[in-house]
């Protein structure tokens, strides 16, 4: 359940791994944590990538990045075919500081999720990545034994409060496909490939009117984009979105 990792200013870093027989008490003591450390850094381990771009499309891009849509594309492709191995969250406050559960020995703690979605001997996945991850330690027969379901991990991540709330903040590092594997756990489907299949998530319906029809189409965008900020914004406005363009605006991984 805990692994230790070297101390640091004095203080010693514990990794309290997850697994199936322990996620509700992990989850317990998440969620009495958030409002005293509410930056959250998140970090997923994924059997790699089976579907790359095409390096005759990149030719004359300067940064050598596909539009906007082909990496959505790709990325939809990987996430959708594979599945997640790993989760780790830090939570910490406005300091730096980490969890130490009133721990008398100087010991602070952080977490990593084990999932038993993976199973190394049927799914598909790149082999040099999942060669990797198993000289770096990850036991992936472990995982299909004792990891943790998806469906249980996103019952319970919706209630920790982790999500749809306005005072965390999340900290990823080139996160696409971190946030591509957390929305595919948390909505059990694919990823949306286009407003409709955003709708039937969010359980938006068209409220007059016919598909590709203007006037329709813009109501319809309306009411998404409201159910989007509750959901998702705790009813503020998404102020740092203001400005970006789809299809102007590209992301890199």
């Amino acid at each position: 359940m805990f692994r230790e990792e070297p101390k640091s200013n004095g203080i010693t870093v514990v990794i309290r791994e997850v697994w199936a027989w322990n996620i509700e008490s992990e989850f317990a003591i998440i969620s009495s944590l958030i409002d005293k450390y509410p930056f959250i850094s998140m970090d997923t381990e994924f059997p790699g990538v089976i579907y790359r771009s095409d390096p005759r499309k990149k030719k004359n891009r300067g940064s050598g990045s596909g539009s906007g849509d082909d990496l959505y594309r790709l990325l939809k492709s990987n996430v959708d075919e594979l599945n997640l191995i790993q989760l780790g969250l830090t939570l910490s406050d406005a300091s730096g500081n980490l969890p130490h559960l009133n721990n008398p020995n100087n010991q602070c703690y952080i977490w990593e999720f084990n999932f038993s979605d993976f199973d190394v001997d049927r799914d598909p996945h790149a082999a040099d990545s999942v060669h990797l991850l198993t000289q770096q330690g990850i036991d992936f027969q472990r995982n299909k034994k004792e990891g943790v379901d998806s469906l249980t991990f996103a019952e319970l991540i919706m209630s920790s409060g982790l999500l749809c709330n306005h005072s965390v903040s999340w900290v990823t590092f080139h996160s696409a496909y971190d946030f591509a594997y957390l929305i595919k756990i948390l909505t059990r489907r694919p990823l949306p490939s286009s407003l409709l299949d955003f709708l039937a998530i969010t359980r938006v319906s068209r409220a007059v009117g016919k598909s590709h029809q203007a006037g329709s189409d813009s109501l319809l965008t309306w009411h998404a984009f409201q159910k989007m900020v509750h959901l998702f914004f705790r009813n503020h406005l998404p102020h740092n979105h203001s400005g970006v363009i789809y299809g102007l605006h590209l992301y890199s991984y």
